[in-house]
């Protein structure tokens, strides 16, 4: 199987663009590469002195960049890596507190979805692997077989909202070792005693143990801190989620920062809040012209925030 994509659409382009109010001298970070579609639309607007850092744990991003010849663009540079490591990478190409946007395109890539091999779908057979870096860390097969019970249920409620996590994670339990995609769908669909309209019953199992194999909500958070420190006075953080658990912790951190930190101080009177986000605009959906021409675009949330001076 070609191991890129050529058809792979990214999702809310020119709302992205609009979003970071990309303009030819900017300097921008694209957190999460996949197969280059928002960072070459943002290249395609930069000039000479425009900058694209971008970063992706999964090899195939790598790849893809290769395939596309943007390595070769010296206005470009793609780190292995993810959100944490955000200030660190920056730091190494000494742009902290000079970025111009910061965009993070979450959840998993149309490619990985397409690609058996690597586990992330229900609807096609192959082994239960769901890692978004495959090079590295346990397998969804490997965390099945030796997770407990009780965690397994907690990761099913918490992550995938499952409302039979418990009579699932039982299964799991009792058939364990679990190998590929289609043994743990059809023993979901066994299982679970009522379906949802229009939602395949494995849906929400799936989508949990993918976020807790890949620590996604963690390293969400944690790279939205890293994000509003490399950001320049006036830079903009532009999210996109696909699922109301991503999509909570990017509000509330929007929020949480509008709202400021009381700065230290030995005298509780002098403290001050300090806001070191401004909420740009409402969130924003796509399209239905999009969502018709790209079925997996229907559930993105766009949210964007603009970083206050200090």
């Amino acid at each position: 199987m070609d191991k890129i994509n050529n058809l792979h659409m990214p999702v809310m382009v020119e709302e992205v663009l609009e979003a970071l109010a990309v303009r030819p001298d900017g300097c921008y970070v694209d957190c999460t590469f996949g197969r280059g579609g928002h960072s070459l639309t943002i290249l395609r607007h930069l000039g000479k002195s425009g900058r694209v850092l971008a970063m992706d744990k999964d090899p195939a991003a790598l790849d893809a960049a290769e395939a596309k010849a943007l390595l070769e663009d010296s206005r470009f540079a793609l780190v292995h890596g993810s959100f944490i490591g955000l200030r660190q990478h920056a730091e190494r190409l000494g742009i902290v507190g000079g970025v111009d946007g910061v965009l993070m395109d979450l959840g998993v890539s149309s490619p990985q979805l397409d690609e058996a091999e690597r586990g992330f779908s229900f609807l096609r057979d192959g082994p239960l692997d769901m890692r978004m870096d495959n090079s590295q860390g346990n397998t969804a097969a490997e965390w099945l077989a030796v997770t407990g019970e009780n965690e397994i249920v907690r990761v099913l409620k918490t992550y995938g909202e499952e409302r039979f996590a418990r009579r699932i994670a039982h299964a799991i339990v009792e058939a364990r070792p679990i190998e590929t995609t289609r043994e743990l769908a059809t023993l979901i669909e066994k299982v679970v005693p009522v379906r949802e309209k229009h939602k395949h019953p494995a849906t929400r199992c799936f989508q949990a143990i993918r976020i807790a194999i890949n620590h996604e909500l963690d390293e969400l958070g944690e790279g939205l801190k890293r994000s509003v420190e490399i950001l320049a006075p006036g830079g903009r953080l532009a999210v996109i989620s696909f699922h109301s658990l991503e999509d909570r912790i990017v509000k509330h951190f929007i929020r949480d920062q509008e709202r400021g930190k009381p700065t230290p101080s030995r005298l509780p009177l002098l403290r001050e809040h300090r806001p070191t986000l401004m909420s740009i605009g409402k969130a924003k959906m796509p399209s239905e012209e999009e969502m018709r021409a790209n079925v997996r675009s229907r559930s993105a949330v766009l949210r964007v925030a603009e970083r206050v001076a200090a």
